[in-house]
């Protein structure tokens, strides 16, 4: 999708990134501007939203947990770029780390709210200027936790899996229609979701209840609470991502799937080779 193919009405292409406060989001809508993009840089707060303004993205106030917010996006697109949007990158997401056991169900209604609903209502809302454009993308930030299940994020897990089921489906459904739907699917990256999936946790969890209180004590909050994290195994910075998410808005025939560190890609492998009760033993290590 070179920039020369766009409508003439406006010279630069559009991408609609949410999240873009920080991590992923940011690095993106940084990267894209500086090609020449016209950059919809869109946060939760509004705060943030000045923040990139500052910088000289165009920006707004969007929350996938807020009806209001998702249905002034079209409004404001029209405002914005006279409807005209070629790219849109779901991005925005968070975690609640806890046993599943331990869950309770309105943190996990809630989560589905941010990670996945939302996502789903915004691609609806963006579908309709696409197919009137004849043309566009749409990319979901999926995660190596879309395809293989890790102790801990029971609730993270079921939102990019559900994510990934509903993206396949829609992807043969507007097949021919010229509008792309692709899943990037990272593996750990350096951003701020676990400092995010901390106050989710503390919001949330009442792990002193547990059955198992020692897998806090001894293994979550520490991770959860150290102010200078260490490395994963294989992490990487959100420009891993970023590459990725170039490649799928501008290549002539993208991947279907970005898979991004070599987490990623072994948990691909290992999920294809093993029986389910190896793979649970092999995720579990981690």
């Amino acid at each position: 999708m070179a920039s020369k193919n766009h409508q003439s009405d406006h010279p630069s292409p559009v991408i609609l990134i949410t999240g873009s406060s920080s991590g992923i989001g940011l690095d993106t809508a940084r990267y894209f501007a500086k090609k020449g993009w016209h950059v919809i840089a869109t946060c939760r707060k509004a705060a943030d939203v000045k923040r990139m303004q500052k910088e000289g993205l165009s920006s707004f106030q969007l929350d996938y947990e807020d009806q209001a917010s998702l249905d002034a996006v079209v409004p404001r697109l029209q405002k914005l770029t006279g409807g005209r949007i070629d790219v849109l990158f779901n991005n925005g997401a968070y975690a609640v780390p806890c046993l599943t056991e331990d869950l309770p169900t309105p943190a996990l209604r809630q989560i589905f709210e941010a990670n996945f609903f939302g996502w789903h209502d915004l691609t609806r809302q963006i579908l309709p200027l696409m197919f009137a454009a004849g043309k566009g993308r749409i990319i979901h930030n999926s995660s190596v936790l879309g395809f293989a299940a890790m102790r801990a994020r029971g609730a993270y897990n079921a939102t990019k899996f559900a994510l990934e089921g509903l993206t396949d489906t829609m992807r043969q459904e507007i097949a021919g229609t010229n509008i792309d739907l692709i899943l990037v699917q990272p593996g750990p990256i350096r951003t701020r979701i676990r400092q995010n999936a901390h106050i989710q946790f503390k919001k949330w969890i009442s792990w002193k209840d547990s059955r198992n209180p020692d897998f806090y004590t001894k293994g979550l909050i520490p991770r959860l609470s150290a102010e200078n994290p260490e490395k994963d195994l294989f992490e990487l910075m959100p420009d891993a991502v970023t590459r990725a998410v170039w490649h799928a808005a501008t290549a002539r025939r993208p991947k279907l799937r970005y898979r991004i560190t070599w987490a990623t890609k072994i948990m691909a492998v290992a999920k294809r080779i093993l029986s389910t009760r190896m793979m649970d033993r092999f995720a579990s290590r981690f």
